[in-house]
């Protein structure tokens, strides 16, 4: 299939990106210069930054580096720590809210001080916002759902109404609510391994709901708000997930069918738990995520359906 280059608007335009060097990130910048866009990163280490990313792209380590009389035309804030690891202990639950909700905040506190203000912000957020579902036949959750009493819904929120101050200063806000990212990085490879091993089934029960996205279609939904940013409004929460809504055992099973794999050994729900704790329920739970929005508005999915999607990575 042939991939069209990326529009986000006006060619010369200023970008600044948090979270550049990471798997969506990098792919992003390399996307926006190829559209003749300038990119500001933000990375905590400039020097890999630059070596990642070329020298076509600017390197700063905070928002304190930019001049009150800096030009940004769009932020794109994909900045932070992975969510699915250590146990979220106090000290844990912190450096995530850091690595999101300070970060975010300090953005937004430069956005108040520079004279020329960003016409948009795109700003990450997570399906986790509207908490979890239990297995069997979840009702489909629209960008009007409400979230839980949850750890991970409440960072969301915590996250999303940081980016939203910025609408204070007369930026547009679209906060993105990515699913499960599909792509040659970010989860997908090791969620792969099992099933390239044999060893890969449903995840206990299987029935949990998983929603996700390609990465190509996450940049293209970016490039098209950035562009539909420039004549209306995109205010507001976004999902970024396919049409289609799988279950995990459908998941690993059209995953294994691709690669040739058996999928038939199950992996029960105690010994996450144990491992893991609350964070358990991001794999045990789920949800399943609609983008009632983009699809409203008319964004046309490249890869709606999961085996097209899995198919052209690998």
């Amino acid at each position: 299939m042939a991939i069209e280059p990326l529009r986000f608007g006006t060619p010369g335009q200023t970008v600044l990106v948090t979270g550049a060097t990471g798997f969506v990130g990098h792919q992003l910048v390399a996307a926006l210069l190829a559209d003749g866009q300038r990119v500001i990163a933000m990375s905590r280490d400039t020097a890999r930054a630059a070596r990642q990313l070329g020298g076509g792209v600017r390197c700063v380590m905070t928002a304190a580096e930019l001049a009150a009389t800096e030009r940004v035309d769009i932020v794109v804030n994909l900045a932070g720590a992975r969510i699915l690891g250590p146990r979220w202990t106090a000290k844990r639950r912190a450096a995530l809210r850091a690595s999101r909700v300070a970060l975010t905040n300090r953005l937004v506190d430069w956005i108040a001080t520079a004279q020329h203000k960003p016409r948009l912000m795109l700003s990450a957020s997570a399906i986790g916002y509207y908490g979890v579902q239990p297995q069997g036949a979840p009702v489909p959750l629209t960008e009007e759902s409400p979230p839980q009493p949850v750890f991970m819904s409440q960072l969301c929120q915590e996250w999303e109404a940081a980016a939203q101050r910025a609408a204070q200063h007369g930026v547009q806000v679209a906060t993105m609510r990515f699913g499960l990212v599909l792509g040659h990085g970010g989860a997908l490879p090791a969620m792969l391994m099992p099933v390239k091993l044999g060893a890969g089934g449903p995840l206990g029960g299987g029935r949990q709901a998983m929603s996700w996205i390609h990465v190509d279609d996450l940049l293209r939904a970016q490039a098209w708000l950035a562009q539909r940013g420039e004549r209306t409004s995109v205010q507001g929460a976004w999902n970024f997930t396919a049409p289609q809504c799988v279950t995990q055992k459908a998941f690993t099973a059209t995953a294994a069918r691709l690669l040739h794999r058996p999928a038939l050994l199950p992996t029960p729900a105690w010994p996450v738990r144990l491992l893991l704790g609350e964070q358990a329920d991001l794999l045990l739970e789920g949800q399943c995520v609609v983008p009632a929005r983009l699809q409203r508005e008319g964004f046309d999915f490249r890869y709606p359906g999961l085996e097209a999607a899995l198919g052209s990575l690998l």
